[in-house]
């Protein structure tokens, strides 16, 4: 009883599926009386008659609005050609049949669809429907558009984080896997980040919100998924282009087949009109429409689950083709991570005053070796900068009390002239210091491999990629020690940033095949942009990364590249299947209809089948 209640419930909501049941049903009686009863005429015509007109009025409707439009030749206006003339010529169930079978293909086809829609919107569902806006002593649920900077919001445990912002009371675990794909909770506490689209597992949060719901990050990767389907790779390009000239060209072959050879031989015409209307119905090129950017967005979303967003299926199919990948160093192949583990003073300077005047020259400075010097100073850096210059890619300058004091690297040193008997220092990198134009010391900071990195590397290595580089403003002794470690095949160190732009659009050049380049997304945004495919890492909460990198990983995982690449590979290679396969039907049953060979069954085959065979391949690149 329950079971047919529900059925009955999903016919009231799906009245398609009720008129492919009743015209299944009187099809099936119309068969039975032509076929099983030999029974002719007018009630029979009128069953078939009645069929065609239930299942076969929305695509006369729709292929009278397209020839109205100067758009005839799509799969509506073939479709009522080739059944119309079937009538003509006398073969009503033929003509019923295919009309049918094309519905019930249509039907399938958008089930297929749409569970591959609700698929890719599972994967980044992560957009809050409301806020808990703190007002007063009450809370206010409220939209998250609604809520401003500076508001105070309320996350309970079990709630998505509506915005962007800053927990300022409670404590709890944060789940970050519908962005960054981790399954590992990550504790906040008061003075943390914390991002929409996160879900809170345990505490009660307070955050102060420090972006509007249009600047979010929920916000900004949503709107990156939506353009992403704009940008269609080659492959979709080629099957758009191939479609134009392939309709035209079957159908004039379709009318060549119909008026020719009764016209020089003498044939019967109602023969060669069923063979070319065989020919009508084999040349919709659903199949391959429908498939192929089906694959392609599949892809998007497959990779988006594994915490990667790629613009544009065009960057999918960059991907799939790597064969250069150069990494910069600091953040990206090292944990970003500095200590000063020594200070070596000279001239007659302190320790404490070398360390002292570094951390204060520093003080504006967001470089990670810039807050590793900080750091060490442990404490409030005493003095006032009254000037301040940054030197792109060599150092800072500043004046500390009406002290000129210099803190860079090497080149700094040789560009100002400043004499000192060291410059590179094996275990770390070297900064030195430099006071009204002396030589006052250096320090030695460290910073540490990533784990992950040589698997990483070791993973590109065997999906193909065949030169892995790294580029690095750091010295070459720093960087000749982490290449040799990761088993890297070139280095480039010392670099300005105009000299890794330029670096890698030779590489470009070369034509071996697409170059990636993977940065931090903001100082290495310039060289990201210049790449073939420019793939930014930890870019959550980075507008410039979001903004300017092809490929987005969400955290600072390096193992997500190869991941990412296999799931390009996938993709084209799906795609590339199903244009094989629907190439192939169709070639077959455009020579066997052209002999005489094929019925509008196969024909229906070629197209509603093979198009729906297509679509279920194409939902695999959303599996593991």
């Amino acid at each position: 009883m329950r079971s047919r209640t529900r059925l009955f419930g999903t016919l009231r909501r799906e009245p398609e599926l009720y008129a492919l049941l009743v015209s299944g049903a009187l099809y099936s009686a119309g068969l039975v009386l032509r076929y099983s009863l030999r029974i002719e005429g007018a009630p029979v015509l009128a069953i078939f008659i009645l069929v065609y007109l239930l299942v076969g009025s929305k695509i006369i409707k729709m292929a009278a609005r397209s020839l109205v439009g100067g758009n005839p030749f799509n799969e509506n206006f073939l479709l009522t050609i080739a059944t119309l003339g079937a009538f003509a010529i006398g073969e009503y169930p033929e003509a019923v049949g295919v009309m049918l079978f094309f519905r019930v293909g249509e039907y399938l086809q958008d089930l297929a669809l749409a569970r591959s829609r609700r698929s890719i919107k599972s994967l980044l569902s992560f957009r809050a429907e409301y806020a808990n806006l703190k007002v007063g002593d009450e809370l206010r649920r409220v939209k998250p558009e609604n809520v401003r900077v500076g508001d105070v919001i309320v996350v309970r445990p079990g709630e998505r984080i509506p915005l962007d912002g800053v927990v300022i009371k409670g404590t709890s675990a944060v789940d970050m896997s519908p962005l960054t794909g981790e399954s590992v909770p990550k504790a906040v506490e008061p003075g943390d980040e914390v991002l929409s689209g996160a879900v809170n597992l345990s505490g009660l949060l307070e955050v102060r919100v420090v972006r509007e719901y249009r600047e979010s990050t929920a916000a900004k990767i949503l709107s990156l998924v939506e353009r992403a389907s704009a940008r269609k790779a080659r492959v979709e390009k080629f099957i758009t282009r191939f479609a134009r000239y392939y309709t035209p060209a079957v159908v004039s072959i379709a009318f060549a087949v119909a008026l020719l050879p009764p016209l020089f031989t003498g044939s019967p015409l109602g023969a060669w009109a069923y063979r070319a209307l065989v020919l009508l119905v084999i040349s919709c090129p659903c199949a391959l429409v429908l498939s192929v950017p089906l694959s392609y967005f599949g892809g998007l979303g497959r990779a988006a689950r594994e915490g990667v967003l790629v613009k544009g299926s065009n960057f999918l199919d960059q991907l799939a083709s790597l064969k250069v990948v150069a990494f910069d160093k600091t953040g990206t192949l090292t944990k970003g991570v500095f200590r000063v583990v020594k200070v070596c003073p000279k001239n007659g300077f302190g320790s404490v005053e070398v360390l002292r005047l570094a951390a204060l020259a520093e003080s504006y400075s967001n470089h990670p070796i810039a807050q590793a010097i900080r750091q060490a100073w442990r404490g409030e850096v005493e003095g006032r900068v009254e000037e301040y210059e940054e030197i792109a890619g060599q150092g800072v300058r500043a004046r500390i009390g009406g002290v000129v004091v210099m803190v860079g690297n090497d080149r700094l040193l040789h560009r100002e002239g400043v004499k000192h008997d060291v410059c590179d220092v094996a275990g770390g990198t070297v900064v030195h210091v430099v006071v009204n134009d002396m030589y006052a010391g250096y320090l030695l900071i460290r910073d540490e491999v990533k784990e992950e990195a040589r698997n990483a590397i070791h993973e590109l290595r065997k999906l193909g990629v065949r030169r892995v580089v790294m580029l690095t403003g750091d010295s070459r002794h720093v960087a000749k020690v982490v290449a040799e470690e990761l088993g890297l095949d070139e280095y480039y160190a010392e670099l300005l940033p105009s000299d890794k732009v330029r670096l890698i659009g030779e590489m470009c050049k070369k034509g071996r095949g697409p170059v990636a380049f993977v940065g931090d997304g903001v100082n290495d945004a310039p060289v990201i942009a210049r790449a073939d495919v420019g793939i930014a890492m930890g870019a959550l909460g980075s507008d410039a990364a979001i903004e300017v990198a092809d490929v987005v990983v969400m955290d600072d995982k390096l193992t997500r590249i190869p991941k990412a690449i296999e799931i390009a590979r996938r993709t084209r290679r799906i795609a590339v299947q199903n244009i094989a396969l629907a190439v192939a039907v169709k070639v077959a049953v455009l020579a066997l209809g052209a002999v005489g060979r094929a019925t509008m069954w196969e024909a229906l085959f070629a197209d509603v089948g093979v198009a729906l065979i297509t679509v279920l391949n194409s939902m695999r690149v959303l599996k593991s």
